[in-house]
């Protein structure tokens, strides 16, 4: 029997670490499953109502680190991280995505000699001034066995030396959530309490450091959803983060009062899919949503200069379009002009609802 740590730290970690240890659970014979969360994400908006919608168990251990700077932040969670791992000495630790405690966990284990599993590996964006990026790269460079979710992230890691017997291509395990709790999603009415049932209308999502850190391009964007909020309602669920800069940046009020751009409460992970999968478009600078739009055929825009998710542009519904106001809102518009649902969704290979099962045999494999 494996042991197997899988650490979660923020919220788009809950989706894909739900999926995998359900896949355990059901496999008890083979696998011994534990949850770390970090607490990287420490607002129990953004962190613990994703852990009751997705029906993941109570976390085993909870770190409690919270906010600070990057530093603070990966050196938190490495000094609360390595007594846990010395406490428990699984087979595998499982990290998930590219956010500080990924990393944090992946350089403990490179320390101490415990095989790290890196889940959605290989994604790259060539912008090294994204936080992310630098996860991204040293994670896959720290870990045993590296969980691809498109071919593209297989030739990025192949490119960068690594030994394609560390490589498994095994899907997209986002996509294993969405699909499973669609279902679910369908018995909210967040578009009947948000007045949109029935009809067009958008979604936001803004929360990058690069776009709500500044106060400019905080500016522009705004700019260009009003414009897009004169032709249809624009839900924009505001992450704490950029509330906060909003209230700082004096524009918070004026959001508030523009044409029918609606600022709202951040919403749980059921009441989000019901509202988005609905949207006639999509505006995001997610990368699990440009994924997730891609899944479901929802048109997306994606509001920054590169993404690390280029199969979700070249086989699916995804647009980068930046951040300056004419661009985006031309980009708007020209998903506006046409009809909805007149483009079918183009799903990417092994994006299917069956990658957990196949993250579970790479690991019984790699023994």
């Amino acid at each position: 029997m494996l042991k197997v740590i899988n650490v979660v730290g923020a919220r788009p970690n809950f989706m894909k670490v739900a999926p995998v240890v359900e896949a355990m659970r059901g496999r008890p014979a083979e696998f011994s499953p534990t949850v770390v969360h970090t607490g990287q994400h420490y607002d129990e908006r953004m962190s613990d109502a994703f852990f009751r919608d997705l029906g993941l168990p109570t976390p085993d251990v909870h770190l409690g680190v919270g906010s600070g700077s990057h530093a603070q932040q990966t050196a938190a969670v490495m000094q609360r991280f390595e007594p846990v791992v010395l406490e428990h000495r699984p087979d595998w630790v499982l990290v998930v995505g590219d956010v500080n405690s990924t990393l944090a966990c992946a350089l403990v284990c490179s320390k101490l000699g415990v095989r790290v599993a890196h889940v959605e590996a290989g994604l790259r964006s060539r912008d090294r001034a994204m936080p992310e990026e630098i996860n991204r790269i040293l994670t896959d460079q720290l870990s045993d066995l590296l969980l691809t979710p498109s071919q593209d992230a297989d030739r990025n890691l192949l490119a960068e030396g690594i030994p394609a017997g560390r490589i498994r291509f095994v899907g997209n395990v986002m996509i294993d959530s969405l699909f499973k709790q669609l279902e679910r999603a369908e018995t909210s009415r967040v578009r009947e309490e948000l007045g949109v049932a029935g009809g067009d209308y958008a979604v936001v999502t803004l929360h990058r450091p690069s776009n709500v850190d500044e106060p400019e391009t905080l500016r522009g964007i705004l700019s260009a959803l009003t414009l897009i909020s004169e032709r249809l309602p624009v839900i924009f669920p505001i992450h704490p983060r950029t509330r906060k800069n909003l209230e700082e940046f004096g524009l918070l009020g004026a959001s508030e009062g523009r044409g029918r751009l609606r600022l709202v409460e951040p919403l749980g992970y059921l009441d989000f899919l019901r509202l988005y999968s609905g949207a006639r478009l999509v505006l995001t600078d997610s990368g699990g949503i440009q994924e997730e739009t891609t899944a479901l055929g929802v048109p997306c825009l994606t509001l920054r200069e590169n993404t690390e998710r280029p199969v979700t542009v070249e086989l699916g519904t995804n647009r980068v379009v930046g951040t300056d106001p004419e661009r985006i809102d031309r980009g708007a518009e020209a998903v506006l002009a046409r009809g909805k649902g007149s483009e079918p969704p183009r799903v990417p290979p092994l994006w299917d609802g069956k990658t957990a099962d196949r993250i579970l045999d790479a690991l019984t494999e790699s023994e």
